[in-house]
């Protein structure tokens, strides 16, 4: 199953939207198959007030991108934080002290490839694909470390790790470039970079740069740019060799006869995948009361709940947005529908009493003015969605801060969200109106009249 269809799926609100949009699709052709006639007369009235009809899908199209703009960052905060049922990622970290920094003799014990990995892991069937270790290393291209004189546009951040690990232990990397992966294996300066980080750095793909570092003084490194990480969440971000990093800290004991001062403290984090809750339980039982990390304690925690504790501080501003203002913006999506076809019903009210003399029926006129109002909103808002999904991701993604994610992609899914929205608030906000036409009286429109 493609994971475009599994995101729709899995997600109530995704199935949802998908539903009411093959719905209005197929709702449409067949209306269109079986009265023709009566689409064509429908699009003559939207084109009678064209300004009118394009004043109302333009304001449809900005609160569709408005609302697809926000519930993208609430989507994919959701997906981050959610708890998979299986094959998710758990995070191995020191339990005392934050920042996680363990000594790297830690990392064998957990690593299915090394000797030394604790037997009960090997037996729980972790392979070692199933692992990684991170280690923060953060510098500046400037010299600068002192914290006051320090800008961000100076600054690079990056994750030392084994490249071998990017594709399967990566979140969102698992299509990255395999040839990209080797020839950073291969150069133990090389470095994969984030697009935005290297707008800012003015470099290219090709070229290098020396980091001073502001976390490990005294380490510091030149790069070469190998490659570029997709857009997204890396965007501001850069991978390094974690076997570049450790010789820079033994060549540190070699040269000043002692070690660096964080060298037993160089690992940050350990993930493991596991097949599911049940091994997940099993895995945090052994790696926790484990003799081997007595000196030096270690936690287990999904990676979901990880994430989340660091999102804890925008529970509030999320739940404000996903309650509050998504709901406000459609229903005023609903009264500007509601608002251009009430004046539209008004000024065609003798109209719409001539057909009814000529013998149209209450329920053509009422299915009339429902499909003007849904042909209307149904294609802005698929417009509006095409358009946001597009434009932002063409520019890398909503650049929209949070924590440690710069950008948000606009999902695939987000065509079903514009055109839901745009079918749905056309729909409720043209109901009455539309009912209002289906009652008109055509023998008080004419004693009017005369």
């Amino acid at each position: 199953m493609s994971a475009f269809l599994q995101d729709v799926l899995d997600n109530p609100v995704n199935l949802c939207a998908a539903l009411i949009s093959l719905a209005v699709f197929v709702a449409g052709i067949v209306y269109l198959v079986t009265n023709p006639k009566m689409v064509l007369l429908a699009v003559k009235n939207l084109r009678r007030n064209l300004l009118r009809t394009l004043l109302t899908s333009m304001a449809i199209m900005v609160l569709v991108v408005m609302v697809t703009l926000i519930w993208t960052v609430i989507y994919f905060l959701d997906q981050t934080m959610e708890e998979k049922s299986a094959d998710f990622k758990l995070i191995v970290m020191e339990r005392w002290k934050v920042p996680s920094q363990m000594p790297s003799t830690h990392a064998d014990y957990l690593n299915p490839a090394s000797p030394k990995c604790l037997p009960e892991l090997k037996e729980l069937g972790l392979k070692p694909k199933d692992f990684m270790t991170w280690s923060f290393y953060g510098g500046t291209t400037d010299g600068t470390t002192d914290p006051a004189k320090m800008s961000m546009d100076n600054i690079v951040f990056c994750f030392a790790m084994d490249p071998q690990a990017i594709r399967p232990m990566m979140d969102d990397l698992e299509d990255f470039d395999p040839a990209l992966v080797k020839k950073m294996a291969a150069n133990r300066k090389g470095c994969l970079i984030g697009l935005d980080k290297l707008r800012v750095l003015n470099k290219r793909v090709g070229e290098t740069f020396k980091l001073t570092s502001f976390n490990y003084k005294g380490i510091d490194l030149d790069f070469e740019i190998v490659g570029l990480l997709p857009p997204g969440r890396y965007d501001k971000s850069a991978i390094m060799n974690d076997s570049y990093f450790s010789e820079a800290l033994d060549k540190y004991a070699r040269d000043n006869k002692v070690r660096h001062p964080l060298d037993q403290m160089r690992l940050n984090l350990i993930w493991l995948r596991v097949r599911d809750q049940a091994t997940f339980n099993k895995v945090g039982k052994v790696v926790e009361e484990s003799p081997y990390f007595g000196d030096r304690p270690v936690k287990c925690e999904t990676g979901s709940s990880a994430i989340g504790s660091f999102l804890a501080a925008f529970r509030d501003i999320i739940a404000w947005f996903k309650y509050l203002m998504v709901p406000a913006i459609l229903i005023s999506m609903a009264l500007v529908v509601a608002n251009a076809i009430s004046i539209s019903v008004r000024e065609r009210r003798a109209e719409l009493a001539v057909l009814k003399v000529l013998g149209f029926r209450p329920n053509q006129i009422l299915y009339l003015v429902l499909g003007e109002s849904l042909l209307v909103g149904t294609i802005s808002g698929l417009l509006a969605a095409t358009f946001t999904y597009t434009v932002f991701n063409a520019i890398g993604g909503l650049p929209f801060q949070v924590v440690f994610f710069p950008s948000f992609m606009i999902p695939g899914v987000a065509f079903f969200w514009g055109t839901a929205m745009g079918a749905t608030t056309a729909f409720l906000g043209s109901f009455l109106p539309a009912w209002t036409a289906r009652s008109v009286k055509v023998s008080e429109v004419f004693s009017k009249v005369a």
